[in-house]
């Protein structure tokens, strides 16, 4: 069974494909992927090691509007924008700025 561990997951993936290569899949710079690994990050760490989630992890979320669906998915569905032409999006508008599951 896969380590769902952000922190885990952010080594493995730097020693499998390079730190600049994360860097980008994460949306965040290089420099940020070394000192979140090294500790030295002054941000909140919180926030690149919920992105390490939503990149790399294997994990699921019940969402109220999809069901159960993994982490990767829900990161994709987030970022999709706002469209009241589209019931589903709006539901999943709303159920996303409540809810607690992918922070």
């Amino acid at each position: 069974m896969r380590n769902n561990d952000p922190m885990t997951l952010l080594k493995q993936a730097v020693a499998q494909s390079g730190q600049s290569a994360v860097a980008r899949s994460l949306g965040y710079s290089a420099a940020v992927v070394n000192q979140v690994i090294h500790g030295k990050y002054r941000g909140r760490i919180e926030n690149v090691l919920n992105r390490v989630s939503d990149v790399y992890g294997t994990g699921t979320v019940d969402c109220p509007v999809m069901g159960k669906i993994t982490l990767k998915k829900c990161a994709a569905e987030r970022k999709k924008p706002f469209a009241a032409t589209s019931p589903q999006r709006v539901r999943l508008y709303q159920a996303c700025k409540c809810c607690t599951a992918h922070r």
